[in-house]
């Protein structure tokens, strides 16, 4: 290990740009871990959620659009459009300090709303990374039907 540190500063005098990509990679690298752990939300996997769920029973809700909603969702899991996912609304003021859990169809739509409850003061927000397709390639159930809420 010694010999390895020992050469390392000739090797950087041989290899400047391929030792500053790789400080850059690193740099990026420790950025995004930190602001993943400092954002205020979670990302699940399809048995994690299933966790939170039987532990925790989260308020589970689905931002995916009507249509795919009643295609197929998360047992429990109620309706809601991002358009009308208001965090100082009546329904979702109650659940401020309760765990809440997004999904979508691709996890992309679900993420946004996490951030979006995470900043207005959400103590517990997740969400199904990977979305329903997440859960339905992990062989989880999915339950089809009129959205209601």
């Amino acid at each position: 290990m010694s010999e390895i540190l020992a050469r390392l500063p000739e090797f950087i005098s041989h290899h400047p740009l391929l030792s500053f990509g790789f400080i850059g990679v690193l740099v990026a690298l420790i950025v995004t871990e930190v602001n993943r752990f400092t954002r205020g939300y979670r990302a699940l996997t399809p048995a994690g959620l299933t966790q939170l769920i039987n532990r925790d029973n989260p308020l589970l809700i689905d931002v995916s659009s009507v249509q795919d909603y009643e295609k197929g969702h998360v047992p429990g899991a109620r309706h809601l459009p991002p358009s009308q996912l208001d965090p100082d609304g009546k329904d979702l003021a109650k659940a401020r300090e309760r765990p809440v859990a997004l999904v979508c169809r691709t996890g992309q739509a679900s993420a946004q709303a996490a951030r979006k409850l995470a900043k207005a003061g959400f103590k517990q927000v997740y969400w199904l990374d990977g979305g329903l397709a997440a859960w339905i390639e992990a062989q989880m159930p999915v339950v089809k039907g009129r959205a209601t809420g």
